[in-house]
């Protein structure tokens, strides 16, 4: 159960409702009744890929971010401008904590500025 004031709260700001313990999954329910929640799945998934410190396991976890939402045939394919995906393409093969950081950044204000002023309204 989330109280009012957390409510309310998470329209003072974005970044407000996606730190929030419950915000995202909120978001994510009422994104994905707007049939647009790979942008938040995407968000989240990046999210965990930063906190992952086994490189064998950021090899795999990159590859499958790469394949479910960059590849050019990727069913959840985000929106992401080329001079990005290019570069993530190139880093895929051994891929840092931060391969996905311009792409998350790009997702986030595409989120902040376009789908979160609708949720506040719904």
């Amino acid at each position: 159960r989330v109280s009012l004031e957390k409510v309310l709260q998470w329209s003072q700001s974005f970044e407000d409702l996606v730190r929030s313990k419950y915000g995202p999954m909120f978001y994510k329910t009422y994104l994905k009744m707007e049939r647009s929640d790979e942008n938040t799945e995407f968000w989240l998934a990046c999210e965990a890929y930063t906190k992952i410190t086994s490189q064998g396991k950021r090899i795999s976890m990159a590859r499958e971010l790469f394949m479910s939402y960059i590849h050019p045939q990727a069913l959840n394919k985000i929106n992401t401008d080329s001079p990005t995906r290019k570069a993530i393409m190139r880093n895929i093969q051994e891929p840092v904590q931060s391969c996905f950081d311009a792409a998350q950044r790009i997702i986030y204000r595409h989120m902040e500025r376009d789908s979160y002023p609708q949720f506040l309204e719904s």
